[in-house]
């Protein structure tokens, strides 16, 4: 292909939560223009007024910058073809739906709603090879057509689509391309917005954009945007389609039917945006060389549309925890600890934290780096260090896997806690060692399971000994002493002795 610098766009439209289809787009669309030296450019798409909402454009804006896909061009960031956002250039279409309309390339068009809906319902009871507007409107001037019935005062714009309309086209991935033949499309709506089809034609032609790159759902209209540039005169960019992403069922990703399809879902759980970057790498294109873990930068040195395979992939999130934990490993303590804190930041779980919460935080993360999925785990798994000791709850599950001789354990347990110095891990471990397997002759896994639910509340935790060291003396033997008492028997504060 030419590698001459491409100008390429993602156009999302602000009505709802931005879809994960908008990053895969903006990854693939920003890949090839950075390839190429070059431009990126994000347009906003809000003509559809009926589905707009008002802090959507922020949220793509949000989504698209922590995914780590700046734009070069765009609403916020300005550029030599603003504005960006449609619903301001509302004066840039007129013209060229004036000069459709003198071509003989679009008509006027009063049919109501109602009259619209009841053509389509006959149309489906009468199973009509052919369906779509009947053209009752065309060549009529609004007198005419005004003593029809279903007539409605305030007319939309039609293009008129000639019997030989060419339907195939040359597609960047997929070579030459069919689509069915296209009905007389509105290209303007009564409320004077254009419609999809007229604004992405003159705004990819007027902001100089070589290569339109979208979802293959978009094939079916092609034919009427090649149509359009070739009715006012202009040269057609190239046209590239991806496959869809499908869910495991081979069904299109929705938000509607899967969460993950929200694109502002994942930062809300804690993945990373280098690895979910990663991931929709490998979304209908090969590995990076041997590894599947691969950053930005590499997939651009060797992109190729050649390599996007025109299969639907599949959206397996199992593969993106995989590559999250990859790239989580790979990050050093300090470095996971402050994505840990953005993270909470992220989701007001921590509003402004007291530096001694997050001092200790720190200290944790190193417990938790080698079993971290998410960030949003990372709270769940440290828990009980933040958690004043009254009201620590031991989990059913762990209080119920306690052994008979579980008393027996924590008396001996707050007994060599009680004396160990320096109070850290070496020590820790080695004063419990001594006491429970060489003084009680157990195993590892009965020795230590009731103090870890003393500690934790749980069966399972970070490793017990750096964790006793973080929590301190004091509510450690607070906690194991609480768990003791509860089990019946000699009274724990009877031997507490001096802490």
């Amino acid at each position: 292909m030419n590698q001459t610098p491409a100008r390429l766009r993602v156009a999302p439209s602000p009505t709802g939560d931005p879809h994960v289809g908008t990053a895969y787009m903006s990854l693939f669309n920003k890949a090839y223009a950075q390839a190429t030296g070059g431009s990126f450019v994000l347009r906003i798409e809000d003509t559809d007024r009926a589905r707009y909402v008002a802090d959507s454009e922020q949220q793509i804006f949000d989504t698209l910058a922590w995914l780590g896909l700046p734009w070069d061009e765009g609403p916020d960031v300005g550029g030599p073809y603003a504005p960006y956002r449609q619903s301001e250039r509302l004066d840039t279409y007129r013209p060229f739906v004036e000069q459709l309309i003198e071509s003989g390339h679009a008509y006027y068009c009063w049919c109501s709603p109602e009259r619209l809906a009841e053509l389509r319902a006959e149309q489906q009871a009468s199973k009509a090879s052919v369906t779509g507007y009947d053209r009752l409107c065309h060549g009529l001037t609004r007198d005419e057509r005004a003593e029809l019935p279903g007539f409605s005062p305030t007319p939309v714009v039609r293009m008129l689509i000639p019997d030989d309309a060419p339907l195939t086209f040359t597609d960047v991935i997929r070579g030459q391309v069919s689509a069915p033949r296209p009905d007389d499309q509105v290209i303007l709506k009564a409320d004077g917005f254009p419609t999809y089809h007229l604004a992405v034609v003159v705004d990819d032609h007027l902001m100089g954009i070589t290569h339109v790159v979208r979802g293959e759902e978009w094939i079916s209209s092609t034919p009427k945007h090649i149509l359009l540039y070739e009715f006012l005169g202009l040269t057609p960019p190239a046209f590239a389609h991806m496959p869809l992403l499908r869910n495991t069922d081979k069904s299109k990703i929705s938000k509607r039917k899967n969460p993950a399809a929200r694109l502002m879902w994942f930062r809300e759980q804690g993945y990373l945006p280098e690895a979910l970057r990663n991931f929709l790498q490998l979304l209908a294109y090969p590995p990076v060389g041997e590894s599947e873990v691969a950053t930005f930068d590499q997939f651009v040195a060797g992109f190729d549309w050649a390599k996007v395979n025109t299969v639907g992939p599949i959206f397996d999130l199992k593969k993106l925890d995989w590559l999250n934990g990859e790239y989580i490993r790979a990050l050093s303590p300090d470095e996971l600890a402050d994505r840990i804190i953005a993270h909470l930041a992220f989701t007001g779980e921590w509003v402004d934290p007291d530096p001694a919460k997050v001092e200790l935080l720190r200290r944790a993360t190193p417990l938790i780096h080698e079993r971290l999925g998410v960030l949003s785990e990372a709270v769940g798994k440290l828990e009980f260090l933040f958690t004043p000791d009254a009201d620590l709850v031991v989990a059913d599950d762990a209080r119920a896997q306690l052994g008979d001789d579980a008393a027996a354990v924590l008396d001996a347990a707050i007994d060599a806690l009680q004396g160990v110095q320096p109070f850290d891990t070496p020590s820790i471990e080695a004063a419990l060692r001594a006491s429970l397997i060489e003084g009680l002759g157990l195993k590892p896994r009965f020795a230590f399971g009731p103090v870890r639910v003393g500690i934790t509340g749980s069966r399972v935790s970070p490793p017990l000994f750096e964790s006793i060291e973080l929590l301190g003396r004091e509510s450690s033997l607070t906690r194991l002493r609480a768990l003791r008492s509860s089990l019946g028997g000699l009274d724990p504060l009877d031997q507490q002795g001096s802490l």
